[in-house]
């Protein structure tokens, strides 16, 4: 069953990533990490990509394979070429808030700017490094170029000595070969740290409930970071209430009262500097509901809410898998950012665009598509209408990317989650 499995993760990376050489990672890469510190600025008509800082670790943690391709196309990419061979030599996508903040109203009135940090292999030789910003359409809309030298000495080094206090929690088998995941303390004071190790334990045993990742605890560490706040709690600006915390996080965000995020993003990656990371969750201290995940960014969640457990699974399936909400709604803050005229890269809904590269082969035969929602029960794998008329599909009725109360994710997700975990460890 493997081996077939694994046959079908090739076909599908064939058609989903950039077909490049394999690289050697030794050959162009040291063992550190190269932070990348942007600003993303503009509004609905115009955008802006700003070289902010660029910083050093004295590790990498990342992928050392599949170096010029990516899993996901993302909602934008990074590119580091080789400046003297004009090789690609290492690729990631991510999603950012900033293109999520386009897609509301606020954005055709104001100008706003957002911080983004990406990590990427710390190069040997001069390279030359594309940020690429995608439209809804999924076609380049901006882009900044610029160089960096390996030697440059205003690199500035972190996370050498003064390493914020963490502990591992869940260890993987063959820890060069790990996906390392950390979850950070936000609005936990010092005295409240013993309460966040608990909400970071429970976080990781839930997770490792849900298939696949209950396939593959081998293959992640999970480490806590105790990040102590001053103040105990969130931000929650409706009700006027501003708090010194870790990493500044608030509701609120795009005035939608759940939405629970942070634009500090240099000050969460400080807080993280000399620590072997590359995916990050953060669990919030407060019982208000709420939260977010943003791909390959992080996952924000509350743990005090009765529904702390199945939301930081949900969410970590956004930030980590890269998955779409299956639940839709007329005020979506994300409505206008996914367009019915072309395929969206999120592998759990399709438009119908290019079904051929989604789930269109695990049909049962016979399969209605679009598939009726009352033949649900007939059908559990169908393409099913998010909302009469959007065009947009999900592949099955329940999924925990659509609510708290089911348990699991839908069998589509599953698919998605082990694709992705094979590509970070085969």
């Amino acid at each position: 069953m493997r081996k077939i499995k694994k046959l079908a993760l090739a076909l599908v990376l064939g058609g989903m990533c950039t077909a490049m050489q394999a690289q050697d990672f030794n050959q162009y890469f040291e063992n550190k990490t190269l932070r990348l510190d942007y600003i993303f600025g503009g509004n609905a008509s115009q955008q802006y990509i700003l070289l902010d800082e660029l910083v050093r670790y004295p590790s990498w943690a990342g992928r050392q394979h599949h170096l010029s391709e990516n899993a996901l196309r993302g909602n934008g990419q990074i590119h580091l070429y080789d400046e003297a061979t004009d090789q690609l030599i290492y690729t990631t996508s991510f999603s950012t808030l900033f293109q999520e903040w386009l897609s509301t109203e606020e954005a055709s009135t104001t100008t706003k700017s957002f911080e983004n940090v990406f990590l990427v292999p710390f190069p040997k030789q001069k390279t030359r490094i594309e940020v690429v910003l995608f439209d809804e359409k999924g076609n380049e809309k901006n882009k900044l170029v610029h160089v960096v030298q390996p030697h440059d000495i205003l690199i500035h080094d972190k996370g050498g000595q003064e390493v914020t206090p963490h502990e591992y929690i869940h260890r993987a088998k063959d820890n060069a070969k790990a996906i390392n995941v950390v979850l950070m303390a936000e609005g936990y004071t010092s005295e409240e740290m013993g309460q966040f190790m608990e909400s970071a334990r429970l976080s990781v045993g839930e997770i490792f409930k849900h298939k696949p990742f209950d396939q593959f605890g081998d293959n992640f560490n999970f480490i806590a970071v105790q990040s102590a706040s001053l103040d105990s709690g969130v931000s929650v600006p409706r009700a006027g209430e501003w708090k010194k915390t870790a990493v500044e996080s608030n509701f609120d965000t795009f005035y939608s009262e759940r939405y629970l995020t942070t634009n500090r993003l240099k000050k969460v990656h400080d807080l993280l500097a000399g620590i072997p990371y590359e995916h990050i969750i953060i669990l919030a201290n407060t019982n208000v509901y709420g939260g977010g995940g943003i791909y390959n960014s992080y996952t924000l969640t509350t743990t005090g809410h009765k529904d702390f457990k199945p939301v930081v699974v949900h969410e970590f399936g956004h930030s980590f898998a890269g998955l779409a909400d299956e639940y839709f709604y007329e005020q979506d803050v994300l409505s206008d950012f996914i367009s019915n005229q072309t395929e969206p890269w999120e592998q759990n809904i399709t438009t119908l665009k290019d079904f051929d590269s989604k789930w269109k082969k695990q049909l049962k035969k016979g399969t209605p598509v679009p598939t009726p929602i009352e033949q649900a029960k007939k059908y559990p794998l169908g393409v099913y209408e998010g909302l009469p008329g959007n065009g947009i599909y999900k592949g099955a009725m329940e999924c925990r990317m659509r609510t708290n109360q089911y348990d699991k994710f839908c069998v589509v997700c599953q698919n998605a989650i082990e694709r992705l975990i094979h590509f970070y460890i085969d």
